[in-house]
């Protein structure tokens, strides 16, 4: 009797300059490591994918046709789609299904409107119901999909995302490299990400500020508040960057800002507190589980509270000498760790199916 075949969905790192990359790539060599010739492994990704795993594992190339008809459908023992978005659908394949969930953002986003919101679980719903497990990577998320689908609460467990370990070479110049200590933030310049509050930290005081990520035309509201607060030749957006910039950044800030409304988890988070820096989150969605004790929260986005909370917050890091509590921090979260529990999982649903 052959090896069990799990086929892992990656169709969703297509655009390398976003979450689900990272996710993809961080989850599947860990899969490959953690594996042992246990399973045999099968990666669902798009032919132009950057990174195509070095060639340790079989993969399967999406096709436009596959939402019509999978052919490779009674293949596979064990589908794991990887995040919600899943251009293969799940009742395309015989199989033991698992999603992961990364958010459900669009709920708690203030400007989404009511009609949307309901076609939007009506179609996660969906698949849902044709998946045998659900995995969330926040605890916030899990109970965000047992609030709104109380019906798949049994099927609903959570591993948390790891996050690699960035090595900033010491001879790397980035393009963009400050005249000063300065303030780090990186992600998709999105409303819900905050960045436009990032501004008001800068009065009185001689930080300057990094943010990093794909630009929209929020843009503008940045460098108004920039402007508002009279810093904006200390403001720098710079796009996307990469590895290697945003591990000098990392490793060469004062302080990591994410005062995001809308987490499924917060991956950048993780990744500075490796480099041991403090962090200034908002308390909200996912964030408090991830950042823990060791990170400093904004309960509100008055500037007057977001600066006193930064003032106090740096003071208390420096004269305590929190880096190693930050470190240990982000130890606890590990690709490693979360590919054994997804294997782990995979096992499960095999026994289940022999029952």
């Amino acid at each position: 009797m052959g090896k069990p075949s799990v086929l892992v969905t990656f169709d969703s790192m297509k655009d390398a300059n976003c979450g689900y990359f990272s996710f993809g790539k961080g989850l599947g060599d860990a899969l490959i490591e953690q594996n042992k010739g246990k399973f045999k492994l099968k990666f669902y990704l798009f032919k132009k994918t950057q990174y195509l795993f070095n060639g340790l594992v079989d993969i399967l190339y999406l096709s436009r046709f596959d939402r019509l008809f999978f052919g490779p459908k009674n293949d596979f023992d064990v589908v794991h789609l990887s995040d919600q978005t899943c251009r293969l659908r799940p009742n395309k394949v015989n199989a033991k299904k698992i999603m992961t969930i990364h958010d459900m953002n669009k709920v708690h986003l203030k400007f989404s409107k009511p009609h949307r919101i309901q076609v939007y679980l009506k179609k996660l719903g969906k698949l849902i119901s044709q998946c045998d497990k659900i995995v969330c990577i926040s605890q916030f998320v899990a109970n965000d999909v047992k609030h709104y689908f109380p019906e798949a609460t049994h099927k609903v467990s959570v591993i948390y995302n790891g996050a690699d370990k960035l090595v900033s070479a010491e001879n790397h110049q980035p393009t963009l490299k400050p005249a000063g200590k300065f303030l780090f933030t990186i992600g998709l310049l999105s409303v819900q990400k905050g960045f436009h509050l990032l501004p008001a930290l800068l009065k009185d005081n001689d930080f300057e500020l990094v943010i990093a990520g794909r630009e929209t035309p929020h843009k503008q509201r940045i460098l108004e508040e920039a402007e508002k607060y009279n810093c904006l030749d200390r403001v720098h957006i710079t796009g996307p960057i990469s590895d290697e910039d945003k591990a000098w950044y990392y490793k060469n800030c004062s302080a990591f800002l994410f005062p995001s409304v809308a987490e499924g988890f917060g991956l950048p988070i993780i990744e500075a507190m490796h480099f041991g820096k403090p962090a200034f989150l908002s308390k909200f969605t996912s964030l408090p589980e991830v950042g823990g004790d060791v990170a400093y929260y904004f309960d509100n986005f008055e500037p007057e509270h977001m600066q006193e909370v930064f003032k106090n917050g740096m003071i208390d890091f420096t004269e305590n000498g929190r880096t190693k509590e930050a470190i240990a921090q982000a130890e606890k979260f590990s690709w490693e760790i979360a590919a054994n529990q997804y294997l782990h999982l995979y096992q499960e649903c095999l026994n289940d199916r022999k029952k």
